[in-house]
């Protein structure tokens, strides 16, 4: 072969190769754009029936949406029902967390698949902290009223059935409220003072909804969570505990928009 041939060949294939190689860094680069995963978690006292409004707009809308259903026994307990779920997702996915499920996508945030947190009326722990501690800090409407949680014998809590209604969803219809007060999952209360081994929202965007009248946990402390966390950071006057009943088109935007700009 002659030499001018030899060196063409040679650079034909060294341009072959360096494409193919371009093409396979590409794949292997994670993608980017909209986010499809939604994974919703309830938080005490109720389970993931209570996300039935905001699923319904968000698959609407085009999103594969996966409710949790914590056992509600401990905090490692429902971070591993949390991860399990996460594991099915087949691809990047947003976790979103109400109320004690915020310590939970805190925790269980740092999976993989997890690109961004959204914590809807939530706590939002460091390492080290328990909400039960900071709520203690800044304490809600129900922790200062007087036999409104009740422990049973073996150490599960729960909103007595006259509290529920005013205290987590004052802004549901009465009814609805009365049936969730009599359909509480009571809730081991080790879950509230276990410290957190891990927070996703110091490596990875969030976002943060306030109940602008939340009487579970006190709106200031829900400020000074997204605050701490630089979370994109929305206000809902007037809604209870109850937010995402109670407001699902205000919450799902709040979602979507995560699941828009959390990979950019």
């Amino acid at each position: 072969m002659k030499l001018s041939t030899l060196a063409a060949s040679v650079v034909a294939l060294s341009a072959c190769l360096f494409g193919s190689t371009a093409a396979v860094a590409q794949d292997a680069q994670p993608a980017s754009g909209p986010v499809k995963n939604i994974v919703l978690v309830h938080g005490a006292w109720v389970d993931g029936s209570g996300w039935k409004p905001v699923y319904e707009i968000l698959t609407r809308d085009g999103y594969h949406v996966t409710m949790v259903q914590e056992p509600l026994t401990s905090l490692e307990a429902d971070v591993d029902a949390t991860k399990r779920v996460l594991d099915l997702q087949n691809g990047p996915t947003i976790l979103v967390g109400h109320s004690y499920g915020g310590s939970i996508i805190t925790e269980a945030g740092v999976h993989p698949n997890v690109v961004g947190l959204v914590y809807v009326a939530a706590h939002a722990p460091a390492v080290g902290e328990d909400e039960g501690t900071l709520g203690k800090g800044k304490p809600s409407f129900t922790a200062q009223q007087p036999g409104a949680i009740k422990k049973t014998a073996d150490g599960y809590t729960y909103l007595t059935r006259a509290d529920f209604p005013k205290d987590f969803a004052a802004d549901l219809p009465l009814n609805q409220a009365k049936f969730e007060a009599q359909s509480q999952i009571l809730t081991a209360a080790q879950v509230f003072t276990t410290p957190l081994t891990a927070a996703a929202w110091t490596s990875k965007p969030s976002w943060g909804i306030v109940a602008g009248d939340d009487k579970i946990i006190n709106p200031d402390l829900e400020r000074w969570y997204y605050a701490r966390a630089k979370s994109h950071t929305t206000v809902i006057p007037g809604a209870s505990h109850s937010v995402y009943e109670s407001r699902p088109q205000q919450v799902a935007a709040v979602i979507e928009d995560a699941a828009k700009h959390a990979q950019k």
